[in-house]
Order: structure tokens, then C-alpha cells, then sequence
């Protein structure tokens, strides 16, 4: 049966559509029609050192807009769903925040807002959702500032305006994560990106206490003996390794509690790294983040607080870090079934198989295996490249690859049972053939906004799917060259992936 899709929307035809009587139309049962895949398909964005976007400092606000709209748009040609953009890499913001000034890696100076001015994120989410992306927005939640940061802090940065809550470990200034005042910064930037803006999801990620640094071959201790001090004269009992990981607790509980408090259909996703205490699983070796980092994932995970877990699983099938392992273990561990999303280290793919054999980085085929994996492994599937850059560069020729096999189809969204919701209704619809397959008019029924809609079309026992954006009133789907529609069928899907009913018609 074919199900490839195909995304063609022509001006010509939307005007023809447009021109079409809608009409009530018949309920469909869910097993008369093929459905699309349910997969999250993500990226990382990377804003932090200009990694992914933009990419230098001080391209102007018409050349930053151009980049962005090349990425999305590489997305949803590469059947992506979703994107995770960085917009607070160190206390910092890539939109218009009263609370943080803006990052150096749009103008090369902090604090300087874009000229002629425009709001990135504001941008970013418009776009996304007119290509039915979801934009989740990733946050940093104590770097406060980075080692090859170049311009002064501006004056409201939190380096100048909350030095009591902010320490020197290695070359980085952080927040201290036992200072209250660290996690009400955090939760007040999180709260107001989330109430001002329509993100689809919240998302921070490994960096908890920091990676441990080292001087003369000794460890160096986090010095935060005075917040630590502080908390003992408060009356607190732990000692102080277990009163870390107890900050970063309340720290995500916290995050999660905020988020669902403003709007609950907000996703909230982490991504800590991907081995919670070397010999779990058995024989699996690497960093102890629950010992170097007090991020005590697992509990995390266990307790709920997130809607979506993506433990960096940035190693191969194969070795001392197994990622098929790996990944089985934390789906053990997902005893509240959340979504269990790995991170995958695209970064990892050599850009050039002659210069750079295996052995010293990856084909493409083994993140291509590593998908196939997810898909054994976890009931509702999904995976996070690690980073949007370097799919598009096409490393090994992997968009290629992926475009060709396991991303050929466009899949939606895994839906979310936990935060309630409701379907859509059921659409109205008409269909009218075209000189390249058929023009599909949607309108929305009753109910929940689409968010997408899966326009089906049958030509005898073949059935062709589309996703489109909600936003969309009119859909050309195009057919292989003789191939006559002879039926139409739509659903529509809300944000949190739940289809409603779907409704068809006849060609004529």
C-alpha cells in the first residue's frame, strides 16, 4: 500500500479550492483508512556560540530571519515535526524579556536588540506553526556566562544585578542552584515565555550543577559553601551532596508545576545526560550524573515531572555505552509512560567517509539503526538530533538517507493522554480533481482548533496521506502521473496529537 505523502500547495489550485461549496460530510470509522505514523521527529537548535542560528554575530535582522526560515523549512521538507530552539544559553534572551537582556549572539554586543527590530522567538513560532512544526524553547537554567562570551555583561545581566547568587567554577560564572534566588529567576523566565508566547513545548537539558572541573589533576568543588551554610542555620539536615540533588529537584518539580499552572497544554521536556549511574543497566560505564551533576534523572522521570524524557543517548549500538541498553533501561524506568524521546548524536556522523573512517565517527546508517532501535524499543516512538545543522549540512549523506527510508513519510505527533484535552470536531470538506491530483477545501468542525489536518486520498485501493498545518484552508494534494482520486478523507488533529472524527467525500 502506498502511503508516502507528499506536502504541494500551488496558488492556483488554493484559488480553486477556495471556490468550492463545503458540505456536511460522513463520519468515518478509523479502520476504513490507513493513519500516519505517530513519531516525535525533532531537532535542536542550537543558539549558544552561533552552533546552529544564527550564524555569526551581527548578520542583520532581514539575513537572521533568512537563516531561520532555511532551517525550518529543511525541517519540514525532512518530514520533521518539531524543533527545540535555544533562546536562554546564558541568562540571557533571544526575545524581548524585561528580565534578562538580549544574547551577544544575535549582535555581537549584549543587551543590543535586533535592528531594524523584530522578536526572534516571536518569528520562530509563527513560522514553525505555518509548517505545522511544533517550536518547543530551550533553556539554560544556571549557566550565566559562557567561556568564549566576548562583550561586556550589560547592566541588567544577572552577573551584575544578582552577584550574591552567582558563582566563579572554572572559567563560567553560574547560578548557585542553593540559592533561592537562582530558581525564582528561572521560574519567572520560564512563566513569562510561557504565558506571552504560543510554544508548543519547554525544554532544558543537561546541565544541572556543573560538569566537574579539575586543577593540577584535583577535583575543584562547587563553591558554595556559604549557601550551603545558610541552609543548615535554616534548619536543613542533608548533608551536602544530597541537598544538590534536592535543589535541582525543586528546581524541575517546580518547572513542571509553572508550566502546567499557565497552560497545560504546554509540553515540558528534559534532556539529561543519558546514563543515570554507571551499572545501570549492568556493564553500561560513563559519568555519574547523579554524583557529579546532583541530577537525579531518574526520579524525574519516575515522578512525572516531565511530559517527555530525552536522556542524550549520544553513543552507538555497540560499546561500553550501549544506546539500545541504555534506551531499554529508561523505559523501564518510565513507570508514569511519558514520552520516552532519546537524543541522538547527529554530530557524531562524519562529514566525509575517504577523511574520516568509521572508526573515528559514524555513518550515517548507524543514526538510521538508531531509529529503527527507538521504534523496537519504545511504544510511541520519537528522536532529538543533536543538531539541526548537521542534518543540513547532510553529514554521510544522512538527510538524504533519511529522507529516502525511515523519514520518507511525514508522521504525526504522539498524543499526550495525561493532560487531558479534547478532538477536534468533525471538519467539513470538499474535494474537486486537478490537473495533478485533487484540491481539498477544509474547514473546521466544532470543538478543539486543528492543529493539523490528515487529508487521505484514495486512488482505487491506494491511499495517499497528507499532514497539514491547521492554519491551512485548502490542501492540493498531488498524485502519481494517471492516477485518479476517487475519494477524499479528513481528520483533524489538536496540538496535544488527539485526531478527532474524520469525514469524506467522493470525487466527482
Amino acid at each position: 500500500m502506498n502511503r508516502s505523502a507528499r506536502m504541494v500547495v500551488t496558488a492556483a489550485v488554493a484559488t480553486a479550492a477556495a471556490r468550492l461549496a463545503l458540505s456536511p460530510s460522513t463520519p468515518l470509522h478509523a479502520d476504513d483508512v490507513p493513519s500516519p505514523p505517530r513519531e516525535f521527529r525533532a531537532a535542536w537548535i542550537a543558539t549558544v556560540a552561533n552552533i546552529d542560528w544564527p550564524s555569526k554575530k551581527g548578520l542583520s535582522s532581514a539575513e537572521q530571519k533568512a537563516e531561520l526560515v532555511g532551517l525550518l523549512d529543511e525541517a519540514a521538507a525532512l518530514n520533521l515535526n518539531a524543533l527545540v530552539f535555544q533562546i536562554r544559553p546564558s541568562a540571557d534572551a533571544l526575545y524581548a524579556s524585561k528580565l534578562e537582556p538580549w544574547s551577544e549572539y544575535l549582535s555581537g554586543t549584549m543587551g543590543q536588540a535586533p535592528e531594524p527590530f523584530y522578536d526572534p522567538l516571536k518569528f520562530a513560532v509563527e513560522e514553525a506553526h505555518r509548517r505545522g512544526l511544533h517550536l518547543h524553547v530551550w533553556f539554560n537554567p544556571y549557566r550565566v556566562r559562557q567561556q568564549d562570551a566576548k562583550s561586556e555583561p550589560s547592566p541588567d545581566h544577572a552577573s551584575r544585578t544578582m552577584p550574591e547568587a552567582v558563582r566563579q567554577y572554572g572559567p563560567y560564572l553560574w547560578f548557585d542552584p542553593g540559592e533561592p534566588a537562582s530558581v525564582r529567576r528561572f521560574i519567572d523566565v520560564i512563566t513569562d515565555v510561557v504565558k506571552r508566547y504560543d510554544i508548543d513545548g519547554v525544554h532544558i537539558d543537561d546541565y544541572f550543577y556543573p560538569y566537574p572541573v579539575s586543577e593540577n589533576g584535583m577535583p575543584v568543588p562547587f563553591p558554595d559553601d556559604e549557601s550551603y551554610a545558610r541552609a543548615r542555620e535554616a534548619g536543613e539536615t542533608l548533608d551536602r551532596d544530597d541537598w544538590r540533588r534536592k535543589n535541582v529537584d525543586q528546581l524541575v518539580e517546580q518547572m513542571y508545576k509553572s508550566v502546567k499552572q499557565e497552560k497545560p497544554w504546554v509540553l515540558v521536556g528534559i534532556s539529561p545526560f543519558g546514563i543515570w549511574r554507571p551499572g545501570h543497566p549492568p556493564g553500561i560505564t560513563g559519568l555519574d550524573q547523579y554524583s557529579a551533576l546532583y541530577a537525579d534523572a531518574r526520579k524525574w522521570l519516575r515522578e512525572g515531572w516531565v511530559d517527555y524524557f530525552t536522556p542524550q543517548l549520544y553513543w552507538q549500538i555497540e560499546g561500553p555505552q550501549s544506546y539500545p541498553k541504555l534506551l531499554a533501561w529508561w523505559k523501564e524506568q518510565n513507570v508514569q509512560h511519558r514520552h520516552l524521546w532519546p537524543g541522538n548524536g547527529a554530530h557524531n556522523v562524519r562529514r566525509n567517509a575517504s577523511v574520516e573512517p568509521a572508526r573515528n565517527a559514524w555513518p550515517a546508517e548507524e543514526l538510521i539503526r538508531q531509529i529503527e532501535l527507538t521504534r523496537e524499543i519504545v511504544p510511541e516512538p520519537g528522536n532529538v538530533f543533536f543538531s539541526m545543522k548537521c542534518l543540513v549540512d547532510n553529514r554521510d549523506g544522512l538527510k538524504d538517507k533519511l529522507k529516502q527510508g525511515v523519514y520518507a513519510e511525514p508522521a504525526v505527533i504522539p498524543a499526550s493522554g495525561w493532560l487531558g484535552g479534547k478532538a477536534p470536531g468533525k471538519p467539513e470538506i470538499a474535494a474537486k480533481p486537478n490537473n495533478k491530483g485533487v484540491a481539498v477545501q477544509l474547514k473546521a468542525g466544532k470543538g478543539e482548533r486543528p492543529w493539523q489536518w490528515i487529508v487521505r486520498v484514495r486512488t482505487g485501493e491506494k491511499w495517499t496521506i497528507n499532514i497539514a498545518p491547521g492554519v491551512e484552508t485548502s490542501r492540493a494534494v498531488e498524485l502519481d502521473r494517471g492516477a485518479k482520486a476517487e475519494e477524499v478523507a479528513v481528520s483533524a488533529v489538536s496540538r496535544l496529537g488527539i485526531e478527532g472524527p474524520a469525514a469524506r467525500v467522493d470525487v466527482k
